[in-house]
């Protein structure tokens, strides 16, 4: 079959282009609004996918910066760069909007969608905010935690290792209470401060009151540091139990004589006078004075005038007159100074009988001297000067010295010696007498007193010279020069005689030159 004709092609103009979109203010407004929801919806509506992901990208990034909620937020500069962000979006949408066709073609319905969806910011806000209440809430109870957790550790060792804890709590406690006062971290430190001081005070339950006296006296600083709390009941809380804790550690080391006692009882008596623990202040130490008193005629009288001196110096120092106490404390120390007094004539006895003659003399010299009017005084000056002697003749001391005086026997003591001299004696019979200075005598040379037939108190003088009458047995004597230059003052010489009935005796001092003195 023969081909057909080809086919005929017909040319004329190209069809023309689709009209343009009419500008849609309503339009450009929905995409705008839409876009400020920083979800890209505007850029969805008129189909630009890719800037519609940028978009959510913007948001991605600022919620990875926001999330989790922080006590400080958003940081300033991606917050400000997210809402430059989101109003570029808005205007390049607006444009873009204008005279771009939309997915609704209703622009008012795309439009009010916009201005809806504009709660989803909105709403964000408002959750991130309340997100960065609640972290801030957490954070404030963290730290009250961790102010709990010091007190816990303070409360573990004793109150001078923990006080620096204890105090960086309190800062926190308080800290909570006066820039938070809303939170509920502030609203549980009333209940934390009960813990806190019941800890601080562990030492009082435990009946340890000498320990107790530092941290309850730190307890009542406490609500000066913490203006911001209203402590009630604890404000006052420490108060009886720091006195109960000052009188019974007072007590107690008054009982044990310790040195602490009349501090403790001091500061009780000005920091509570009116309360019933000072009023047993005055018992106390009558109680004391009167167990000292009682030690006078015990194993240890001299340990008892101690106790009863420093008693009595330190009742007459405590503060009563604030507790009315004034005239009572004064008659104790009185009653505990002249216990003291009565009791030296006891301790001097104790110390001769015990060999300790050197402080047996100061005892009973001081004695004498203090007590003139005293029943034992006369004693005491014999036991005092029987004292003087045994430190030279210890055998001396075997004996305790009494008033008895007189005697059967004579004895003549002479002086030998240029110097003045003292001649204590004792044994049946205990005195002292003292002789002038032989004008016309010097000292003799040590190596003429070893001569065969030396014999001082010889030489026809007018030897110084006294009398006595004393008992028949042993009598010691010691003779001492008055002279500070002599030998005789710091190497007293002495002397044994064993009297016996029928014998007219003679005791000579003398003085020699190079080795001593003799009798």
């Amino acid at each position: 079959m023969p081909p057909g004709p080809p086919p005929v092609q017909i040319w004329g103009p190209p069809a023309p282009p689709a009209p343009a979109e009419p500008p849609d203010a309503a339009r450009a407004a929905a995409v705008a609004a839409l876009n400020l929801s920083g979800l890209g919806l505007g850029y969805l509506l008129v189909r630009r996918w890719l800037l519609a992901a940028v978009c959510w990208v913007a948001t991605i990034v600022l919620l990875l910066v926001a999330l989790p909620a922080d006590p400080d937020g958003v940081p300033t500069g991606w917050l400000v760069l997210y809402v430059a962000v989101l109003i570029a979006a808005a205007a390049h949408g607006a444009v873009v909007g204008l005279r771009s066709r939309a997915l609704i073609p209703r622009s008012p319905i795309a439009l009010i969608l916009g201005l809806v969806l504009l709660a989803v910011p909105a709403g964000g806000v408002v959750l991130y905010g309340d997100a960065k209440d609640e972290a801030t809430e957490q954070m404030l109870l963290d730290r009250l935690d961790e102010a709990d957790a010091l007190v816990a550790k303070a409360g573990r060792t004793d109150f001078s290792s923990g006080r620096a804890d204890y105090r960086r709590a309190l800062r926190d406690y308080e800290d909570l209470r006066a820039d938070h006062p809303g939170s509920r971290a502030a609203a549980k430190v009333p209940s934390r401060m009960r813990t806190y001081y019941t800890t601080v005070a562990a030492a009082y339950e435990d009946k340890d009151y000498c320990t107790a006296i530092a941290p309850l006296t730190y307890l009542r600083t406490v609500p000066d540091d913490l203006p911001s709390t209203d402590l009630g009941a604890l404000e006052k809380w420490p108060d009886d139990r720091l006195a109960t804790s000052l009188y019974e550690c007072g007590s107690t080391g008054l009982a044990e004589d310790r040195s602490t006692w009349a501090s403790q009882f001091g500061e009780l008596l000005t920091t509570f006078p009116d309360s019933e623990q000072a009023k047993k202040v005055q018992p106390a130490v009558s109680a004391a004075v009167d167990r000292e008193a009682k030690g006078l005629g015990g194993d240890d009288p001299c340990r008892a005038v101690t106790r009863l001196r420093s008693l009595g110096t330190s009742i007459d120092g405590l503060p009563g007159e604030e507790a009315g106490l004034d005239a009572t404390l004064t008659q104790q120390a009185g009653r505990a100074t002249g216990s003291a007094a009565e009791g030296t004539y006891a301790c001097g006895v104790d110390q001769y009988r015990d060999g300790d003659f050197s402080a047996a003399q100061t005892t009973m010299t001081e004695y004498a001297k203090t007590g003139k009017n005293a029943k034992n005084t006369a004693r005491a000056r014999k036991i005092a000067i029987g004292a003087e002697v045994a430190q030279t003749v210890p055998a001396a001391g075997k004996s305790l010295p009494t008033t008895r005086s007189g005697g059967s026997i004579s004895v003549t003591v002479k002086n030998d010696s240029p110097d003045d001299i003292t001649v204590l004696y004792t044994g049946p019979v205990t005195g002292s007498l003292t002789l002038k200075g032989c004008g016309s005598c010097k000292a003799y040379s040590f190596s003429s007193t070893i001569l065969r037939g030396f014999k001082p108190c010889s030489g026809g003088k007018n030897y110084p010279e006294r009398t006595i009458s004393l008992p028949v047995g042993t009598t010691y004597f010691v003779h001492k020069s008055k002279s500070a230059s002599s030998s005789l003052s710091s190497s007293p010489a002495s002397d044994t005689a064993k009297l016996e009935p029928g014998y007219i005796y003679t005791e000579c001092a003398y003085t020699t030159t190079g080795l001593g003195s003799g009798l």
